[in-house]
């Protein structure tokens, strides 16, 4: 098969230091199906987070295939070899990591504050950078996903997957039959009305303690449910996030995603 002659598929021009900066190929990266974004690549790769990977782009600093590449948008394909301040950057391989968050930690990557994150509990799980899969707001505690996978990530957020969760709620006083109806039927909330896929009084407790399934992932929506109806939640545990759960993991602690559990959340 003859080989396609790529020379003149690019634009380019002379940078400081006499090399061919390539800003844009001859198909439209932004267009294109195949391949992850230069700045997702980077991130997976460790070097920064997608918005301060933006930003080194912009400097030239990113070389792929023995060419500096600025464009935002651009796309590394498969056998691209992507080069760092002067260092090859290698794919890196997935990781899931499934913690049962306890109270007092943020769900975040860091925090300008200094505060504990989740990140300070499973700072030994991978030489990888992790990001939390969703939030669980500093009081909640349960169930967590952290991944570089950003593909499956989506996938847990995104809206049209509906992911099951279940949550554990207490709350300050006992759950009336009418209101209970009410979270039923779906309670108004400013996104919309909440939706629930199943509510239920916990067995062998006392009607203040509810098990709640739902799919939407609006901020602290399960808290604001119940506050609307003039509840306070003491205590908010994930016992369930898309069919993980947290099993013989004491609170604080954290564990590998096992093969099946990861090709059975791909599935989903």
């Amino acid at each position: 098969m003859k080989k396609k002659n790529f020379s003149s598929s690019f634009s380019s021009k002379r940078n400081s230091s006499g090399k061919k900066n390539f800003s844009t190929r001859e198909k439209n990266p932004e267009n294109s199906a195949k391949g992850i974004r230069l700045n997702q690549y980077l991130a997976h790769a460790g070097v920064a987070s997608r918005r301060e990977a933006d930003e080194l782009i912009k400097t030239g600093i990113v070389e792929i295939n023995g060419k500096i590449v600025t464009k935002l948008g651009y796309r590394v394909l498969s056998g691209d070899r992507v080069k760092f301040d002067g260092r090859f950057l290698y794919p890196e391989r997935k990781v899931y990591v499934l913690l049962n968050k306890p109270k007092g930690f943020l769900t975040t990557t860091r925090d300008e504050k200094n505060r504990k994150t989740v990140m300070d509990l499973i700072a030994n799980a991978s030489p990888y950078r992790l990001y939390p899969v969703g939030r669980l707001d500093r009081q909640t505690t349960g169930v967590l996903l952290l991944t570089n996978d950003g593909d499956l990530a989506k996938k847990m957020t995104h809206p049209a997957h509906q992911i099951k969760k279940i949550y554990h709620v207490v709350l300050d006083r006992k759950l009336q039959g009418s209101d209970f109806e009410k979270i039923r039927e779906g309670v108004r909330l400013p996104e919309g009305k909440a939706k629930i896929n199943v509510i239920s009084y916990v067995q062998g407790a006392t009607k203040n303690e509810i098990g709640l399934e739902l799919h939407i992932g609006w901020n602290r929506v399960v808290r604001r449910i119940f506050e609307v109806l003039g509840y306070e939640v003491t205590k908010l545990d994930r016992v369930s996030f898309g069919g993980l759960t947290k099993k013989a993991l004491k609170r604080g602690q954290w564990r590998i995603l096992t093969e099946k559990e990861v090709s059975f959340l791909k599935i989903l």
